[in-house]
C-alpha cells in the first residue's frame, strides 16, 4: 500500500485541477449511518418517495419520524481524520473542490468553504418549503416536531421537507452541472468511500477518466470503476487519507506550500 499512497501523493503535488469525490464511507467513521449497505438505514426503514411525501400527510409524518430518529447521530457527528485530511489538502491549494453524495455537512465543518463543496444530494441540516423555497434549520424543524407538529408546514401553506433529494425527486441541476464540469476538467480525481452505484452521481469518475484524469479509488468494497482506476486502495478512509496527507507533507517540504 505504501507504493500506492506515494503515487497518489506525487500526483497531488504535481498540482493541476484536483478534485475529491466522497460517499457514505467517509462519514460512517463519524457515526453517520450508511443508507444503502446491508444493515443500513434502508434495511430498517422503507424510504418515503417524493410523490408520497407530496400527496399524503401520513407519509409526511413517517418521513419526519425517520428524520427525528436520525437527528442525534447528525447533530453529534464531527469530522473524522479523513475529512480533516481532505480539508488540509484544500487549504494548501492542492484540492480545487469536493463533490459529495453525503448530506451531513461534515466537509464544511472541517473547514472547506460551502462554495467549494458540491452537494449532489443536498444537506440534511437544512429544511426547505417545497412551494416557496424558504429555508430553515433542521434544529428549528426538530423543535417543532418535538412539540407535536408531526408534519411541519410553511407559513405559505407549503410542505417543509429536508433539503435533500428523496427517491423520485429530481437532482439539483446546478450542482449536477457544476460537478460534471469539474470532473471533465480534472487532472486528478479521487473517489473516497463510495460504491459508485447511485446515478447520476456515480458517473463522475467516468467523466473524469474519459477526459484523461488520473483516477484514484479509496474504498472498502468493489466499485464498477476499479478496473479503470490508476490507483485502487482497499481501506478505510480514516486510515488511508491521513497517510496520503503525511506523504504529501514530505514531498512538499521542498516547495512553497505545505499542509498545516
Amino acid at each position: 500500500m505504501d507504493d500506492k499512497i506515494s503515487l497518489v501523493a506525487q500526483q497531488l503535488v504535481k498540482g493541476g485541477r484536483n478534485v475529491v469525490f466522497t460517499g457514505a464511507g467517509i462519514s460512517t467513521e463519524s457515526g453517520i449511518p450508511d443508507f444503502r449497505s446491508k444493515g443500513g438505514i434502508w434495511d430498517k426503514y422503507r424510504p418515503v418517495y417524493f410523490d408520497e411525501f407530496m400527496s399524503s400527510k401520513d407519509a409526511r409524518i413517517e418521513y419526519w419520524k425517520q428524520k427525528a430518529e436520525l437527528y442525534p447521530d447528525l447533530v453529534n457527528a464531527r469530522p473524522n481524520p479523513a475529512h480533516m485530511s481532505v480539508a488540509g489538502l484544500y487549504e494548501t491549494g492542492l484540492i480545487e473542490a469536493v463533490i459529495t453524495q453525503n448530506i451531513d455537512g461534515l466537509h464544511q465543518e472541517s473547514g472547506i468553504p460551502d462554495e467549494n463543496v458540491i452537494e449532489l444530494h443536498g444537506n440534511t441540516l437544512r429544511a426547505r418549503c417545497v412551494t416557496c423555497g424558504k429555508a430553515a434549520s433542521l434544529h428549528e424543524i426538530h423543535r417543532r416536531i418535538e412539540k407535536g407538529d408531526l408534519a411541519p408546514e410553511c407559513e405559505c401553506g407549503g410542505y417543509i421537507k429536508s433539503d435533500t433529494i428523496s427517491f423520485g425527486q429530481a437532482m439539483p441541476e446546478d450542482e449536477l452541472e457544476r460537478a460534471t464540469e469539474l470532473a471533465r476538467n480534472s487532472d486528478f480525481f479521487m473517489v473516497v468511500g463510495s460504491t459508485l452505484l447511485v446515478h447520476p452521481a456515480a458517473a463522475m469518475p467516468a467523466h473524469a477518466k474519459e477526459n484523461g484524469s488520473f483516477l484514484v479509488i479509496v474504498n472498502l468494497s468493489e466499485t464498477p470503476y476499479d478496473n479503470v482506476s490508476d490507483v485502487l486502495i482497499r481501506g478505510k478512509a480514516g486510515a488511508v487519507l491521513p497517510e496520503i496527507s503525511k506523504e504529501v507533507r514530505c514531498l512538499s517540504m521542498d516547495v512553497p506550500q505545505t499542509i498545516k
